[in-house]
Formats: structure tokens, C-alpha cells, sequence
């Protein structure tokens, strides 16, 4: 089966400084593959690749069988980014944000189909007409992660998606990813949190200063071993 997203030996430099290493990956289609590393690693750089807005200086990224390079304007439409601090108005409530958003990629939803994103995302209907400058950070987020859910699109590119949001609202994301995923959507999310991570991925790649140094795979039935994992984070072992 080809891969809903690959890197094949991806190179990046900034200002002098390489950013990616030769860096390769696969997500398979119905995936979850999380992208575990600190601050500085290149993770968000792989997003960024991903999405179009860098190009790598060796190696290609490729999304749905498609050279992001080549096709990016046939790739756009077909994956949704969330970014860690999304950019919503103040001064509009929920459904406001989102039809707006909406009407920004030509895409139609009645009230029904807002309620039924803003259900999946855990906000309760009494706060969806309030205004978003009385949203916590953790409630704006669920505006959008349910605004990306509406562009009902096979991919997800999700940017520390869980920032902000307290234990029990990331209990309820990391459910909404893996329903996500039994739909056949292909989530690739970049993450700093070791436990979230294991909890909701089916792979988990490791950066550390802009190169993979491992990957672990989730057992059948499991899922990924936090120790292990946490370790190799922190630089005691490799996987």
C-alpha cells in the first residue's frame, strides 16, 4: 500500500545551521505517526515541509503519492493543518470562527454539522455563542480542532495539538484521534509529550537535533511502552 505520507531523506538548513539530517518516514494511510522531540529538534520544520511553506535543500516529502514540490496546489485542499497557536477572532463565537474559516476554502456547513464537529471535540453547547475572548486557551483550541475536522479531509497535520488543554481534555483529543483514525484519515502530529504520544500513535519517530535517532512501533492489541520511549527522550537509551 503506498503511503498517505512520506520524507525520503529529507535535508533542511537555516541561516547556516541544518535544521533536518536526512530524514525518512512513512504514514501509512488510517496512521497515526507522531513526531516526538524538544524545543529545537525540527519537528515543526517537518510540518512546514509538508505543508509547502519550505523546501528541503536534499531529499523530497511527498503527501498522497504526490511531490509536495511538484503538486502542491493539487495537495492544499486535501490536508488540514492545525497549528499550536490557531489564529481565531475574539470577537466572534464558535460558529462565527468557524463558518468564516469555511468560507475561506469554499466549503458549506449548517448549523447541524458545526454541532456535530463541536460535539466531537468535547465543547459544550452553552459556550458555542459566547465570544472566543471569553474561551480559555484550551476551548479555543477545540474551535480548532473541530474547524480542521470540518475540512473532511484524508489528511491531519496537527502541531502540538494538545498544548493548553487540561488532562481530561487531552484523554478526550487522543479518543478523537483514534476514531479519526478507524475512519482511514492519516494523522501526523509533532509532539513534545512523551505520554500523549504513546497513548494515541501507532509509530512514534524520535528527533533529536533535526535527525531520527528511533522509532517505535505499537503492538497489536497495545500500545506504545512509555518507559522505552521516555528513555530514549531523555537521552538513556535508542530504539
Amino acid at each position: 500500500m503506498e503511503a498517505a505520507l512520506a520524507a525520503h531523506a529529507v535535508t533542511i538548513s537555516r541561516s547556516g545551521q541544518t535544521v533536518l539530517k536526512d530524514v525518512s518516514f512513512e504514514v501509512a494511510t488510517g496512521d497515526v505517526y507522531a513526531l516526538l522531540g524538544g524545543n529545537g529538534a525540527g519537528k515543526s520544520t517537518t510540518l512546514l515541509t509538508f505543508l509547502g511553506f519550505l523546501s528541503p535543500d536534499g531529499g523530497t516529502v511527498e503527501v498522497l503519492g504526490l511531490d509536495v514540490g511538484e503538486h502542491l496546489k493539487d495537495i492544499r485542499p486535501r490536508i488540514a493543518y492545525l497549528p499550536e497557536a490557531a489564529t481565531l477572532y475574539a470577537h466572534l463565537n464558535a460558529y462565527e470562527n468557524l463558518n468564516y474559516f469555511l468560507s475561506l476554502v469554499n466549503v458549506k456547513a449548517d448549523e447541524r454539522a458545526l454541532d456535530s464537529a463541536l460535539d466531537r471535540v468535547s465543547l459544550k453547547p452553552g459556550a458555542r455563542r459566547n465570544r472566543l475572548d471569553t474561551y480559555s486557551k484550551g476551548m479555543r483550541q477545540k474551535v480548532a480542532i473541530a474547524l480542521a475536522l470540518l475540512r473532511d479531509t484524508p489528511v491531519l497535520l496537527l502541531d502540538e495539538p494538545t498544548s493548553g488543554l487540561d488532562p481530561v481534555a487531552i484523554d478526550e483529543f487522543n479518543a478523537l484521534v483514534r476514531s479519526l483514525a478507524a475512519e482511514q484519515r492519516t494523522v501526523l502530529m509533532v509532539t513534545h509529550d512523551v505520554y500523549g504520544a504513546c497513548q494515541v500513535a501507532d509509530r512514534i519517530g524520535l528527533l533529536r537535533e533535526g535527525e531520527l535517532v528511533g522509532t517505535f512501533d505499537r503492538p497489536e492489541g497495545g500500545q506504545i511502552d512509555t518507559e522505552q520511549v521516555h528513555a530514549a527522550f531523555a537521552g538513556r537509551a535508542t530504539s
